[in-house]
This record gives C-alpha cells, sequence and structure tokens, in this order.
C-alpha cells in the first residue's frame, strides 16, 4: 500500500561539485529510498525572483510549507511511497529553512577538498545549461513562477553562444553580494567564496538543530574508504547497507578524480588561499605541498591529516 503521509525525507547538504550526486546515487541504492536529484526551482517558491540564494526559517511561511511537502509527498506517492533522498547544492545556504519547512527530516552535510572544488567548478562556469538540465528544472517550476527562469537562461545561452565569453554569467551557489563580486573581481575568487561561504553556512546552520541530528563526511573519505563511511551514512539514515549494497557501490566510486587542480598556477591557487583557509581547517585539510610557501613552512599544515582523522 502507497503511504498517504509523508515519510521523513532524507536531505544531503553539500555544495555544487562536492561530491553530492555520486553520494545521492549510493544511498539510493537502498531498494526503499528513491532519489530526487535537484529540483532547484521547487525550493525557490518563496520568493523565485531573489538575487541570491540564501534563504532562512523566516521564509518558510505557512503557504511555502503547505506548497512544497505538498510537491514532495505527490513525488513519493510517484515512486512506490518510498522515502525521499533529496539533494540540491544550493540549499547549502539554505538549511535552516528546509529544516524549518521538514522539522523531522533527517540530514546529511558532504564537504569535499577546496582546490578540487574549485577547479571543477571553474570548468562548470565555462558550460551552458544543457537542454535535458533545462527540461528538468522546468519540470519542477510552477507555470506562474517560468518567467523568472526564462529570462537567466536566454541571458546565458546569449552570453556563451553569441558574445562567445569564456564563462557564463554566473554558475553555482549565489551568496549574498555575489554580483558585487562579479564586478570586482576574478572568476577563481568568486569560485573560492562559492565553497568557503557555502559551507560555513550550512556548518552553522545545521549545528544548531542539536547533536545526532545532522551527519558530516568528506566526499574524500568516501572514496577512500567506500564502506566504512557508506556504513556510517546508512546507520544515521536508519538504513540497512547490504553486503550487496556495499559491493555495487564500489564498483560505482572512482577515487582518482582528486589532482585536476594541478593543471592550475600554484601562484593562482595561492592568491586564493585566505578565501578557503579558514573553514579548511574546520574540515582537517591541509593545504597542499605546491601551495605552502617558504613562508608559512610547517605552519601551512591546516588541522589534522586525513588519517588523522579516520582515527
Amino acid at each position: 500500500m502507497i503511504a498517504t503521509k509523508l515519510r521523513p525525507p532524507i536531505f544531503l547538504i553539500g555544495n555544487y561539485r562536492s561530491g553530492t550526486t555520486i553520494t545521492q546515487k549510493l544511498i539510493g541504492l537502498h531498494p526503499d529510498v528513491v532519489t530526487w536529484y535537484e529540483p532547484r526551482t521547487l525550493w525557490l517558491y518563496a520568493d523565485p525572483g531573489r538575487g541570491h540564494d540564501v534563504f532562512t526559517e523566516r521564509d518558510a511561511t505557512e503557504k511555502v510549507i503547505r506548497y512544497i511537502r505538498g510537491r514532495f509527498l505527490e513525488f513519493q506517492a510517484r515512486n512506490g511511497g518510498r522515502q525521499i533522498m533529496e539533494n540540491t547544492p544550493s540549499n547549502v545556504l539554505r538549511s535552516s529553512y528546509v529544516h524549518e519547512i521538514f522539522p523531522e527530516a533527517t540530514f546529511l552535510f558532504i564537504t569535499r577538498n577546496p582546490f578540487s572544488y574549485i577547479s571543477s567548478m571553474e570548468l562548470k562556469w565555462q558550460r551552458t545549461k544543457t537542454l535535458k538540465g533545462i527540461k528538468r528544472t522546468l519540470a519542477t517550476t510552477p507555470i506562474t513562477q517560468l518567467h523568472h527562469y526564462a529570462g537567466v537562461l536566454i541571458r546565458q545561452i546569449f552570453v556563451k553562444k553569441i558574445l562567445r565569453k569564456k564563462y557564463a554569467p554566473i554558475y553555482g551557489p549565489k551568496y549574498e553580494g555575489i554580483d558585487q563580486d562579479l564586478r570586482e573581481h576574478d572568476k577563481l575568487t568568486i569560485i573560492a567564496r562559492q565553497w568557503a561561504r557555502g559551507n560555513r553556512r550550512a556548518r552553522e546552520d545545521l549545528a544548531q538543530l542539536g547533536e545526532g541530528r545532522v551527519l558530516t563526511c568528506r566526499y574524500e573519505d568516501l572514496m577512500q574508504d567506500t564502506e566504512t563511511t557508506l556504513r556510517r551514512i546508512y546507520d544515521h539514515c536508519g538504513l540497512v547497507c547490504s553486503d550487496d549494497i556495499l559491493r555495487t557501490a564500489k564498483e560505482m566510486v572512482d577515487p582518482t578524480r582528486q589532482e585536476k587542480w594541478l593543471r592550475f598556477d600554484p601562484e593562482q591557487l595561492q592568491a586564493i588561499l585566505p578565501e578557503v583557509e579558514e573553514e579548511m581547517r574546520v574540515y582537517g585539510y591541509e593545504v597542499p605541498l605546491p601551495l605552502r610557501s617558504e613562508k608559512a613552512g610547517k605552519g601551512a599544515m591546516l588541522g589534522p591529516s586525513p588519517e588523522e582523522c579516520k582515527a
């Protein structure tokens, strides 16, 4: 029998290009879970014309709560009543808003080394939205709000296809003040701030939920020690991680995609290190060897090593 009551959703909070997609797929291996991939415009229902992605619990009015929960219940019903596991990267800037709408939900928070993130994001800034991506966005957009997104898509296509610019007008989480920064700073600085401000906002908002409500993990640990990390994730979500699931998961992960940031000149990355180093300490990331200045010496070590974190 298909449930007529919404089951507590599982929300994966994590920045763009931080392993949210593969993590969602790994959790989606469980037969009682259905994954919902990035219904971005659904979360903007409270204010689709807002110039940034920051929403708080004050934006979760009764109307907004009723509408978004209703859409979740519809999705659950269409998928056999299975528990929804949702992932929208821009929610790193609105975790408290999500929690206000779904106070019963389970939360996961995933982060990734900022230099791997910056490398991946820089490439994404160079691409236009695909037809598949446009269709997916429009599928979750209320008809009355379509005009808010049509202009954005047209602008992106014009900048990339007509003006032949290297970068799209904007990509990724829109923190408050990003429009001003785009006029004053280079793209790597913007991308570094997207990582730092998104992670900081999510970390601080999720900490308010109380001990035991949120499981935080690193993308690198999931790739390198898939079994241990995935078992922790499944346990936190109240799911059983079977041997069959683990075997399939290990075939899906690729732990070799961590060094593509080396394509950048070290001086470029050293220039943006001040943007990310404070948040790096929180998650135990070290300044990579090529970026350690002679002046910093051993002082460039930020937090414990990954091996120490596992101990």
